[in-house]
């Protein structure tokens, strides 16, 4: 089969199972794009297997997102998924092998760290999306959707703890807010990525984030 057939064939799966705003088709390509981009930077880069690991990495997101247990990981789960369709389309098997472990590793919380170049941009694509000006209106997106509140209270310090299942999943995303998610994920982000040109990017995208979150803080409290 023509494999620019099969990226349409991918495409259109991806699309009938990411339904939530944040985690939509949109994401999917914002991240494509960007593993694109990151790609050039980088040597020895298998694009196929970083494209189709970029369409394919939150497969299971929705699954994740409706399942009240919290113990879905969308990366493990994603990457069974994707072993599946891959067969389908015809795929070898050690192909297949370097898209599970890409997409396994694109997860913060999971615990898989990325290793080859090819997990390294992805993760590095994935995480920039988070930050910037895109990842505030996906932030509040997500908080639209959840009901979260624009509380500004820092939580306990056992806060991650105890709303954080053994998966490193949060139990109830209700309790969460875009200023926590800010302080506990975004922050950390540039310092986490792998690739040169991303962290050059995650660092401009965070200092963007921060003047943001800094103004709404002071409007919240009635202030200029």
């Amino acid at each position: 089969m023509d494999i620019d057939i099969k990226y349409i064939r991918i495409q259109k799966i991806v699309e009938k199972e990411l339904t939530c705003s944040a985690h939509n088709l949109d994401h999917v390509y914002r991240v494509y794009r960007l593993c694109k981009y990151l790609a050039q930077y980088e040597e020895n880069v298998n694009v196929d297997v970083l494209l189709i690991s970029a369409l394919l990495h939150d497969i299971a997101r929705v699954k994740e997102s409706n399942d009240n247990t919290g113990e879905i990981d969308h990366a493990v789960l994603g990457s069974q998924m994707a072993a599946e369709i891959l067969k389908n389309l015809g795929y070898e098997d050690e192909f297949i092998g370097k898209i599970k472990r890409c997409i396994k590793a694109h997860r913060f919380r999971t615990g898989n760290k990325p290793e080859t170049i090819e997990e390294k941009i992805l993760f590095d694509s994935d995480k920039l999306d988070a930050i910037g000006a895109i990842g505030i209106a996906r932030t509040f997106m997500l908080s639209g959707q959840f009901g979260q509140s624009l509380s500004i209270d820092k939580p306990s310090n056992n806060y991650m703890k105890e709303n954080t299942a053994g998966n490193g999943r949060l139990k109830d995303v209700s309790k969460h807010t875009p200023f926590i998610e800010y302080e506990f994920k975004f922050k950390k982000i540039p310092n986490q990525l792998y690739t040169k040109k991303g962290k050059e990017i995650g660092e401009k995208r965070l200092k963007y984030m921060e003047e943001y979150f800094n103004k709404l803080k002071n409007e919240i409290n009635g202030l200029e």
